[in-house]
């Protein structure tokens, strides 16, 4: 996951999207299938586990599925990855804001990153099978998106407590997965978070739409980018004002990172504020 990937010009996912062919539904098919023949033996035991094991030893534990279900996507769907700005990344406590197209990024970030992850999910995926049940014994924030100020609240509890004892907080701050080459509503939650604990957050674009397209069966090959910024201090900011700054970065570096997508030339993304 560390080592780019190197790649020129138009990637197979660029060219041929919304071509379907039998060798595509076919590897699809299988990678599906890999998935839950690994995920109900793994959340079983990760279930199991957590009646004995908590906190970042069962979070080790469960980044073992999610490493199978990465070399899956490569190994059977021909999905790669490159990154750059990995060097941005701080020691200290940080608030991930991430670009949110597609499943992937929600299993490659938590490979990638050097701290364990606690996601801000909402609560429904705690019903989905052996997947929702391991995800819930872990230490991450499940929130009822219907009750804003009660979720809030959590999040600001939580994500307090979870950053005191060494976690990293990520969010999306659009909510939900946006359709590749769309820009959905940034919303504060991410922010209002930074600024009450004084975290520094870190913005971060990712392609995945283009290798795997927002709720869709058939994954394509390709190049998926991820670019991880500076970190911007909350420091004398608003939320408002912190999370433009975010958005403003995010989606520049989209634009820049797959400019067919948006129809746009590249445009250089505007540098994010560093920490002080």
């Amino acid at each position: 996951m560390k080592s780019p990937e190197r790649a020129s010009g138009q990637t197979p996912a660029d060219a041929g999207l919304q071509r379907l062919t039998p060798a595509l539904w076919l590897r699809s098919a299988a990678y599906m299938a890999w998935l839950i023949g690994t995920v109900v033996p793994y959340g079983t035991a990760a279930v199991l586990l957590s009646l004995f094991v908590r906190g970042t030893p069962l979070y080790r534990f469960c980044i073992g599925w999610v490493r199978m279900a990465l070399w899956g996507s490569r190994a059977i769907c021909g999905i790669r990855s490159r990154v750059q700005g990995m060097e941005n990344l701080p020691d200290g406590p940080v608030i991930l804001l991430v670009k949110h197209q597609s499943a992937w990024e929600t299993l490659a970030l938590p490979v990638m990153m050097p701290h364990p992850l606690s996601f801000v999910f909402k609560r429904e995926l705690l019903y989905v099978p052996f997947f929702g049940w391991a995800l819930g014994r872990l230490d991450m924030v499940h929130i009822d998106r219907n009750k804003r100020t009660e979720a809030f609240g959590r999040v600001e509890q939580q994500g307090a407590d979870l950053l005191e004892r060494g976690n990293w907080i990520i969010m999306f701050p659009e909510g939900t997965r946006t359709e590749r080459g769309h820009q959905g509503k940034y919303k504060a939650g991410g922010s209002k978070l930074a600024v009450v604990t004084g975290t520094p957050v870190v913005p971060i674009a990712i392609t995945s739409g283009r290798c795997w397209p927002r709720q869709a069966f058939i994954k394509h090959p390709g190049v998926i980018d991820i670019s991880i910024g500076l970190p911007i201090s909350p420091v004398g900011r608003t939320p408002a004002d912190l999370m433009a700054e975010v958005e403003a970065w995010i989606e520049a570096e989209m634009r820049r990172l797959d400019p067919l997508a948006y129809g746009a030339r590249r445009h250089a993304a505007p540098k994010a504020r560093a920490q002080t």
